[in-house]
């Protein structure tokens, strides 16, 4: 009998499956898809090799770079530039994100880089924090409502919305503050207020930048998982998707249409039960990415790039990141050309969330419908012209938001991935490897 199956090859899987072989255990990866690595992936854009998904991992916890170290890649791990990045609010004011913030919650209200945002009354409002018994808010279900609690409608609507909006593509009134900020609400009751809480938190936290990236991106750490799982022995198995994921067996059919059960000792999964979870009514994420001639953005006017209020007029994009202005690597790589990744949110039933075309990354003529939006919004957001005849190649992928994977599992079977560990690569690969050390060491 297999020790360990586990349900899905991105990568929580690959790191769980690499740990579980590395420490002796007989496991079976099985992956619907023809790729590893889940949304790390990389394409290649006007010759360009970048990451089709994720760039960067949050420095909050070591977990990435101590795998990325036991990986190879230690000397590869990069901090971006420190100018930072700015944000857009609901009115179209565009202002840099404040230094000594948490998810956009201000750690000093009054600081001038906070009330250049939300003003002075709404920098007053907040300092009434201070003041505030620690109690009051402190049992917020969501993140929105404990801001607004503490610190008022404008630091929620000016700055946490578009901020941790931006990061998570939620609404900060459906994002659980437990989840999304650990120690924040303990924080609060210790310290007595929130942007003393927040003030700890960011004390705590490892010095230097907040992300880190990987020369030649993040789809490096892929690369190497993969690899370790041939040199410790994982049975991969492509193309065959779990029909039944039971305590201690897998059902699969390949891709001949061949069933199979797989029996083990231990099921984890990083996918939904298909027989206990219905199809999922998911939003879905497009990512558009334009490699620019123009050399008006050598001066990079918005720093790093942009996080935008959902409702901010004129704008459709969610986010934009200056790739090359926040990596060096990648603008000696590009030549002085620049890359900007600009995200959109798309709905549920999308033609952007259609299962045929997620997770592919397919052309984009810049005078089409995507790209003539992608243009127009990073004019709008860079205060730079970016026009389709200064565009050199540009490409466009799909992804559907996280499910509800643990709520769709057999009792015994361990979720692992996105829905199980919140959205993030640092608490992704953390909780995967914390799983396979929890059964290897059972």
């Amino acid at each position: 009998m297999t020790d360990v199956v586990v349900v899905g090859g991105g990568v929580a899987g690959l790191v769980a499956a690499r740990d579980l072989a590395k420490g002796g255990a007989h496991v079976v990866l099985v992956e619907a898809g023809d790729r590893l690595g889940g949304m790390l992936r990389r394409h290649t854009v006007a010759g360009l090799d970048l990451d089709m998904g994720a760039e960067s991992f949050a420095t909050r916890t070591d977990a990435v770079a101590r795998l990325a170290t036991e990986l190879g890649l230690g000397n590869d791990i990069v901090s971006p530039d420190p100018r930072g990045a700015w944000l857009m609010t609901r009115d179209g004011r565009t202002a840099p994100i404040p230094q000594t913030g948490f998810l956009g919650i201000p750690g000093t209200p009054m600081a001038a880089d906070v009330t250049a945002v939300i003003g002075q009354g709404g920098g007053f409002r907040a300092q009434m924090d201070s003041l505030l018994p620690s109690p009051v808010g402190a049992k917020a279900t969501s993140l929105g409502a404990l801001v607004r609690k503490r610190m008022g409608e404008r630091v929620l609507d000016d700055l946490v919305v578009p901020v941790a909006g931006g990061v998570y593509s939620t609404h900060p009134d459906q994002l659980d503050p437990d989840r999304v900020a650990p120690g924040l609400r303990a924080a609060l009751q210790r310290e007595g207020s929130l942007a003393r809480a927040v003030l700890a938190l960011r004390s705590r936290a490892a010095a230097g930048s907040a992300v880190q990236g990987i020369r030649g991106g993040i789809v490096r750490l892929v690369d190497e998982l993969v690899a370790d799982t041939e040199t410790y022995g994982v049975e991969v198995r492509m193309r065959t998707r779990a029909t039944a994921v039971e305590r201690h067996a897998v059902e699969v059919v390949t891709a001949r249409g061949t069933r199979e059960r797989i029996p083990a000792q231990v099921v984890l999964s990083s996918t939904a039960d298909p027989m206990r979870t219905a199809a999922p009514d998911r939003t879905g994420i497009e990512l558009v990415t334009l490699v620019v001639d123009q050399p008006e953005l050598d001066a990079a006017p918005r720093g790093t790039g942009m996080l935008v209020h959902p409702e901010a007029d004129g704008v459709s994009a969610k986010a934009l990141t200056h790739a090359t202005a926040k990596w060096p690597w990648l603008a000696e790589a590009a030549g002085g050309r620049h890359v900007l990744r600009l995200s959109y949110a798309t709905a549920p039933h999308d033609d952007a969330t259609d299962p045929a075309g997620v997770a592919t990354s397919l052309p984009v003529d810049p005078d089409d419908a995507v790209g003539t939006r992608a243009t127009r919004d990073a004019t709008a957001l860079l205060g730079v012209p970016v026009t389709p005849d200064r565009v050199a190649g540009a490409a466009r992928v799909r992804w559907y938001g996280p499910d509800l994977t643990a709520a769709g599992l057999a009792e015994g079977v361990e979720g692992i991935g996105e829905a199980s560990s919140g959205r993030g690569l640092a608490g992704i690969v953390a909780a995967a490897r914390a799983s396979a050390e929890r059964v290897l060491g059972s």
